[in-house]
């Protein structure tokens, strides 16, 4: 029952809104089937499956709202889900930013779902991962590695006349390969909406390659270096990242209030300045063809295609219903995936390029220093070269590091080719002066 088509989503939603007797009423289903396979020690360690639909009724009397739910459909459930909604709102307090549903919407039309991607199955993942171990084996080197995939829908309708529905599909793989003695470490990792260009050897022999590469490194001075950070360094599925610090600090209300890198001096934001090297260009785009996203949020507000920085210069920002209308600036959503332009560039030509630096994999641990300036510490991870006259000359060990975005992509020295990598299109760049507090013995 994971995947309901819209008619059977949307007939779903009119009985409940049916039973309502609130002043607004939003009912919400999201559905989801998919799987998982873990491994570990080059052996599947878990498996798993998901199937479920689930329900959210909000019910409003005034500015109380009160919020239920259930993943069962029969007439009674549903019912009882809607009392219990309006139970709760009767209870609840009035909110102070209360702001009455939204009426019918406009939504784009993202191409999100592949067929191919709802089509995995258990064979489908422990043929992926039986690829990625034989590797491992052959080579006499030791892995871990995840693959889940996910076919979904969410259907939204209220009393207001919102109507919204739409499927979509994800697939994540991350593979780490280690040397026998764990001294040498790799890693890799992708996403699609549509598996049909997935290999998962081909993604372990990159974390292979790298393992392989970083025994016996070498420690060398903290400091500040010229750095290529990959993809992964920049962006993550699992863990705080810089790239997503700094879309996330796009708020307009923490702008406004004062508590971001973005607030001015005095009051208000700062929309229109150029902030950033004037070949950093970043928008979300939820009809992207390489990352389609839900063309709405989850408050129901279409997603457009927006611009947030636009040749360094800061374009939009995003906020609250609530806030939109307080401070008078337009009503955008947060986005779902980013994408940042690029060139053309591999990281291999970003490598050749390089007089001296260092090649970063990964990033990890990453935490806040200072929300004012957007400064993050972290640990390099799983593959750190060291770089001289346009060649890797020998790994080097772990750093610490001490950087903000916002001072990193001042330091552009060159842009590489976006690759997709947790939902978002993102380059490598080549950055000087990236700041190493000190040396690590994380691997």
């Amino acid at each position: 029952m994971a995947i309901l088509s819209k008619d059977d989503a949307q007939a779903i939603l009119r009985k409940v809104l049916s039973y309502s007797t609130a002043d607004e009423c939003e009912a919400t289903l999201n559905g989801q089937t998919g799987g998982n396979i873990r491994t570990a020690r080059n052996m599947v360690s878990t498996s798993g499956a998901i199937d479920n639909v689930a329900l959210a009724v909000e019910a409003r009397f005034g500015r109380r709202s009160g919020v239920a739910t259930c993943n069962q459909f029969d007439d009674a459930t549903l019912r009882r889900c809607v009392q219990r909604a309006e139970e709760v709102a009767r209870l609840a307090p009035e909110s102070p930013e209360y702001m009455p549903l939204l009426g019918p919407q406009q939504y784009l039309q993202p191409n999100a779902y592949a067929a191919n991607t709802a089509g995995i199955n258990p064979d489908f993942r422990a043929r992926a991962a039986g690829a990625s171990i034989e590797l491992c084996d052959k080579r006499k080197l030791s892995s871990a590695a995840f693959l889940e995939d996910t076919a979904g829908f969410t259907a939204k309708r209220n009393s207001k006349g919102l109507e919204a529905y739409q499927q979509f599909t994800n697939m994540d793989f991350s593979v780490t390969v280690r040397t026998p003695d764990g001294t040498g470490s790799g890693y890799a990792t992708t996403d699609f909406t549509d598996i049909s260009q997935f290999d998962a050897a081909k993604l372990t022999q990159i974390a292979a390659d790298k393992a392989a590469g970083s025994v016996a490194a070498k420690a060398i001075e903290p400091g500040k270096y010229t750095v290529i950070l990959e993809p992964a360094a920049l962006v993550s599925n699992t863990d705080a990242s810089l790239l997503g610090a700094l879309m996330n600090a796009f708020d307009a209300r923490n702008a406004d209030e004062g508590r971001s890198f973005l607030s001015k001096k005095g009051g208000g934001n700062r929309k229109g300045e150029k902030l950033f090297d004037p070949r950093v260009t970043i928008y979300s785009d939820p009809t992207h063809p390489e990352i389609p996203d839900l063309a709405f949020a989850g408050d129901g507000r279409p997603r457009p295609k927006v611009t947030w920085i636009e040749k360094g210069v800061v374009k939009n920002l995003f906020s609250s219903r609530f806030w939109a209308h307080k401070s008078g600036t337009p009503d955008i959503p947060p986005p779902g995936g980013f994408i940042m332009e690029g060139g053309t560039a591999s990281t291999q030509d970003l490598i050749k390029s390089t007089q001296k630096g260092i090649l970063v994999t990964r990033l990890w641990y990453i935490r806040p220093v200072d929300p004012q300036t957007l400064l993050f510490t972290g640990l390099t991870r799983d593959g750190t070269f060291y770089i001289e006259n346009g060649k890797i000359k020998h790994p080097i060990k772990n750093f610490r590091f001490n950087e903000s975005p916002i001072i990193m992509l001042n330091n552009l020295e060159a842009i590489g080719r976006p690759q997709r990598l947790g939902g978002n299109l993102v380059p490598p760049l080549k950055i000087r002066d990236f700041t190493f507090t000190s040396l690590s013995d994380a691997v």
